[in-house]
């Protein structure tokens, strides 16, 4: 009998064990990690091959003349693992291929956001950037794009008319070109991702969502009058992600940035302007979240709020592996709903099949 209980107790655990395991897996494929310098982490290959990362995220610091051979690695190591048996949908890796002095990788588009707007016929001018940021990530092998900005700037030389990031202060301008630039990014199979919702454009020069706390005191009248316009079109014309900003509107919720606020991912979002794609985080360790707790905590708080896919940034691959870790416990002591992560589950993969 004693050898019996063992037995039992033996198999429960390791019940349990496959269990946390799978959840790893189902968490792990909604997290985008990251990782320093030209050489990633054997560490992050393991991960990768276990099926706990959903993609990756790129930055200038990674590029070098070796990066295809590299991204090649990275989905041999994802071919191998577990999540592709199951799913059989491309591994995500993305950058920010904005265009002008925002782009990680050398390519097109050459122009700013800015130029493109205020170029003769801006709505051709951003189908061509668009399409010009897909033959970037392509030759790359990459197909997401964190771009492009629908942020309509209030005045020259605030926080996104700085680097020449916004198409527009006129918030028609800004719809008609991020729409274009969605089609023909898209229509070349790399994924477009509109933001900073529902706008960033009202904020002033210094006020930069990755170093402080910001709080934009526009009307709800106003943000839907003008920030959003470009999201209707931007939505109308089929794009698969969106990015929240990390800014507070008090107007609709006084407490925690959009990115964090269930009232404007699911209210606002995907409550009144139908979207139904993916909705990707902002950096989860930007300087605007400190008093959200550490990057964990802001992982569960933007995956209570409705949020698809946690974006750890910050350039180390233990940030990926502990929110994986925070969330599974979150999922298996019922902080974190199943419901809602199977719902995100099925937006992320049917954003990833587009890309097969």
């Amino acid at each position: 009998m004693k050898w019996t209980r063992l037995s039992l107790a033996t198999a429960s655990l390791f019940g349990l064990a496959v269990a946390g395991s799978k959840n790893k897996i189902q968490i792990g494929q909604q997290v985008i990690y990251s990782y320093p310098g030209e050489t990633p982490p054997e560490h992050l290959f393991d991960l990768i091959r276990a099926g706990q990362v959903g993609g990756l995220i790129l930055f200038g610091e990674n590029v070098n003349d070796e990066l295809p051979a590299t991204i090649e690695q990275f989905l041999s190591a994802y071919r191998e693992s577990p999540a592709y048996a199951d799913l059989k949908t491309p591994f995500l890796i993305m950058t920010d291929q904005e265009g002008g002095q925002v782009r990680r990788l050398p390519g097109a588009p050459v122009e700013s956001a800015k130029e493109v707007g205020e170029s003769a016929d801006p709505v051709a001018a951003a189908g061509r950037a668009g399409a010009g940021a897909a033959e970037t990530l392509l030759r790359y092998n990459m197909n997401a794009n964190l771009a492009p900005v629908l942020d309509v700037y209030r005045e020259e030389g605030d926080f996104t008319d700085n680097y020449e990031r916004s198409f527009s202060n006129d918030a028609t301008v800004v719809a008609g070109c991020a729409a274009q630039f969605v089609r023909d990014q898209q229509r070349a199979k790399v994924l477009a991702t509109a933001k900073h919702f529902p706008g960033l454009g009202a904020a002033k020069k210094d006020e930069n969502t990755d170093a402080r706390p910001v709080t934009i005191d526009l009307t709800l009248e106003e943000i839907r009058a003008v920030d959003e316009v470009p999201y209707h079109d931007a939505i109308g014309a089929g794009i698969a992600m969106i990015m929240p900003s990390w800014a507070i509107y008090p107007a609709f919720d006084a407490e925690r940035p959009a990115g964090l606020s269930s009232r404007w991912i699911r209210d606002e979002l995907r409550g009144r302007l139908g979207f139904d794609g993916v909705i990707v985080t902002d950096a989860i360790e930007a300087g605007s979240l400190k008093a959200f707790g550490d990057d964990a905590d802001r992982a569960l708080l933007a995956k209570k709020a409705g949020v698809d896919l946690i974006l750890a940034s910050g350039r180390n691959v233990t940030q990926g592996e502990s929110i994986v870790s925070a969330l599974a416990a979150a999922l298996e002591n019922g902080d974190l709903s199943q419901q809602e992560l199977d719902a995100s589950d099925k937006r992320v993969q049917a954003a990833r099949a587009k890309l097969a």
